[in-house]
């Protein structure tokens, strides 16, 4: 870093991470102001404080200025390449302006958290080397570090971090290994150049429906284009992303695919290493600082050609961009529901737009807006109908719950079928979305339940690894109670069904076969889920059992029965969007069976067999049911026919929030004119959340580019105005979750 002389006229405009929605102007002198790079960081006052911030733009002394106070100089450059090209700060500025929030913010937030923190930009590789000490005899007893150090040492000069990541080796291993003075860290500069595209693995033999969406996004590589992959879950949609991605890497691109969760990004990484040698990075939360770091700075000096990632991957700087993957492209996790609210598939098409290059959404279950976005001609429709191989679809059967013989909450039907599936030496999926022992403790003498103190939610009963009750909402934590605090009775039972007591009951029900857990509760520990994963690869007779980290996108090649147990919650929603997820939920999980050689089947237990949505998505499929529900939303004017905002006050009393979103409704006509659809303001179905009570004002409206601009408006006064009672509000554009 150099230090600044104070002088004028010059100014630069800077992002700061601070809640404005605008850039903040500092002077600087002539001399630093030619050395001053759009795109890189600066320290300036704000306040009583430093900050890092981001050069936006640079406003010479014939560019009209005037202020109302002096502006103040900045303090320091840092000398250093770009960081954020211009195509990715337009990028940001644009978010910013289309989530309103605040631009800094939303700039920063770009960043690897080094680097907000002003930590140097030192573009460094680690490598690790193993030394002359004999590690196989000395980890004998410790088989995941001498699984490491053998990794490692298949590299004599050197294994770099990046790679061991990739292969499931983590930071603590690579440390415990250092302390046992087994191996040596080593630090290399950063070698720029990428390596060029070379197969690994031939590709597959496609089938016409492949070859035509493969040929068809080919076509398109050097400009814009947005396809629909809707393909039946294992139709081979993986098969067309690699096909596609091999032409891009040919030319010299970089591709971004990005998933939805951590939990796919294993076998995602294991299917493009198995297809090209090449450069290929991961980004996502699940990093820490130097790992994210070092991913960020190769896929940002365009090293990296392969970019995998969560959401927040959409904002990586990527100097050869060619094409942009989102796998699972209906997934609410790709819409951040705190702080910056962006959705990365909006985010991704925009991208797209402005880099001209195509982007192609994947999904078995497409979300309606992008089905609406094909209706507008505005997206291409690739179909692929035919499972890959010799699956077939899965048969489904519903049974009906009311009238069903039933043993500790599963229909004997279903027992029976699980049975008959574990004789033929076949896998068995059980899906329930309740994590923990079950839902609700109550007292069977007096009815007393408990409930969370901070949320409208019951506790949740859990007896691993801590015998407690949890607030899943809050994160509350409690002993498990004796008696009765409302009657003292010591009739206190858990009520109902979650994973672990489910899992107990299997293991009751079938006590020879390997039951396998996959939710929050035991997939923390390293490689939990990988271990879990591998063993679903290898035939013979096992159970899984989970929540929807079993459904998102894994392939189950043994699976041939899947049962889905209480999915009625979402028929009876009161959010508009809850017959959809819940569709594709259902249509998710079944996917998981048949992929192989075995026939699927699907045995769905309901209290509602006979609702409309079951029965039509049962006998007609997903795509019957999406033309249906969009002609209803259509009808009634809900997105994705219209466009619609959702603003949320929080505070210690109710009342408080009601009276603030009832003057901020009484606002709108000095700020605009469009005619509005309006909910509310009304209690958050939700209504009292980690201690705070919530309403939500929803806004709707036919024309976009005139209710975003009288939005912004409207919202940016409303900010700025005094509120009492520590009331807190936040703007959601695209709301996805209304609880």
């Amino acid at each position: 870093m150099t230090q600044i002389e104070q002088s004028h006229p010059y100014r630069v405009r800077v992002a700061l991470a601070v809640h404005l929605f605008d850039l903040i102007d500092y002077e600087i002198s002539a001399t630093h102001f030619a050395q001053a790079k759009i795109g890189t960081r600066i320290v300036v006052p704000f306040r009583k404080k430093q900050m890092i911030g981001i050069i936006v733009e640079k406003l010479d002394c014939h560019v009209p200025f005037s202020a109302e106070f002096q502006l103040k100089p900045v303090a320091k450059l840092f000398d250093e390449a770009t960081l954020l090209d211009q195509a990715t700060l337009q990028l940001l500025q644009w978010a910013a302006q289309y989530y309103q929030s605040p631009v800094g913010e939303v700039i920063l937030s770009a960043l690897p958290n080094v680097l907000r923190q002003g930590r140097p930009y030192d573009l460094l590789t680690f490598y690790w080397k193993i030394t002359d000490l004999d590690g196989i005899t000395l980890l004998k007893n410790a088989p995941k570090q001498l699984e490491a150090y053998q990794s490692i040492k298949l590299h004599p000069q050197g294994a770099p971090e990046a790679i061991l990541n990739l292969s499931g080796i983590n930071a603590a291993q690579l440390k415990q290994l250092e302390q046992k003075h087994l191996v040596e860290k080593i630090i290399r500069p950063i070698n720029f150049s990428p390596k060029p595209m070379q197969l690994a693995q031939m590709p597959l033999t496609a089938n016409p429906e492949q070859d035509l969406a493969i040929d068809q996004i080919r076509q398109k590589l050097g400009q814009y284009a947005a396809f629909l992959l809707d393909g039946v879950t294992g139709s081979g949609k993986t098969e067309v992303y690699l096909q596609a991605m091999q032409t891009a890497l040919e030319r010299g691109q970089q591709v971004l695919v990005l998933v939805p969760e951590i939990g796919l990004t294993p076998q995602t990484i294991e299917r493009f290493r198995a297809r090209f040698h090449v450069d290929t990075v991961l980004l996502h939360s699940g990093l820490n600082d130097s790992q994210r770091l070092q991913a960020w700075q190769q896929a940002q000096t365009g090293k990296a050609s392969i970019i995998l990632g969560t959401r927040l991957a959409i904002f990586c700087p990527l100097p050869r961009l060619g094409l942009i993957i989102l796998d699972e492209e209906h997934d609410l996790s790709y819409k951040q529901q705190d702080t910056f609210r962006y959705h990365a598939r909006d985010v991704a098409l925009y991208r797209a737009y402005k880099q001209q290059c195509p982007v192609v959404l994947g999904s078995a279950t497409p979300s309606f807006e992008s089905l609406a976005l094909v209706q507008q001609h505005k997206m291409q429709h690739l179909h692929l109908t035919q499972r890959a191989g010799l699956a077939k679809p899965a048969k489904f059967q519903l049974i009906d719950l009311k009238t069903a013989k039933k043993t500790q909450g599963l229909a004997d039907v279903l027992i029976d079928a699980i049975r008959e599936q574990l004789k033929k030496d076949q896998q068995v999926l059980v899906f329930i979305n309740r994590r923990g022992y079950a839902p609700v403790l109550m007292c069977t003498s007096c009815a007393w339940q408990a409930d969370c103190p901070h949320c409208d939610a019951h506790l949740t009963v859990h007896y691993h690894p801590y015998t407690q009750l949890q607030c899943h909402h809050c994160g509350y934590q409690q002993a498990l109670p004796k008696l009765c605090p409302s009657c003292q009775s010591e009739e206190i039972k858990p009520i109902g069904l979650a994973t672990a007591r489910l899992e107990e009951t299997l293991y009751e029900l079938f006590p020879d076969t390997a039951i396998f857990r996959v939710d929050r509760d035991t997939t923390t520990r390293v490689n939990s889920w990988k271990n879990i994963y591998s063993r679903a690869q290898k035939p013979g007779a096992a159970i899984f059992l989970g929540t929807q980290m079993l459904a998102k996108g894994h392939h189950f090649p043994y699976v041939g029965l899947v049962t889905i147990l209480d999915i009625d919650a979402g028929l009876m929603s009161s959010d508009f969007r809850a017959p959809e997820r819940t569709a594709q939920l259902i249509l998710q999980v079944a996917g998981r069976s048949g992929r192989g050689h075995i026939t699927g089947q699907v045995l769905l237990q309901s209290l509602r067999p006979d609702h409309p949505l079951l029965q039509i998505l049962v006998k007609h499929g997903y795509a019957a049911f999406a033309d249906q529900a969009l002609k209803e939303r259509q009808l009634a004017a809900l997105p994705p026919y219209s466009y619609a905002a959702m603003i949320r006050a929080e505070s210690k009393q109710a009342q408080y929030n009601l009276e603030y979103l009832h003057h901020a409704l009484n606002m709108w006509p000095q700020f605009g004119t469009s005619k509005l659809q309006v909910w509310g303001p009304i209690e958050a179905p939700m209504q009292k959340k980690a201690g705070f009570y919530r309403s939500n004002l929803i806004l709707m409206c036919h024309s976009r580019p005139a209710f975003h601009e009288q939005l912004r408006l409207w919202w940016q006064w409303l900010f700025k105005q005094p509120r009492q009672h520590q009331l807190r509000i936040t703007l959601d554009i695209d709301p996805q979750d209304l609880s």
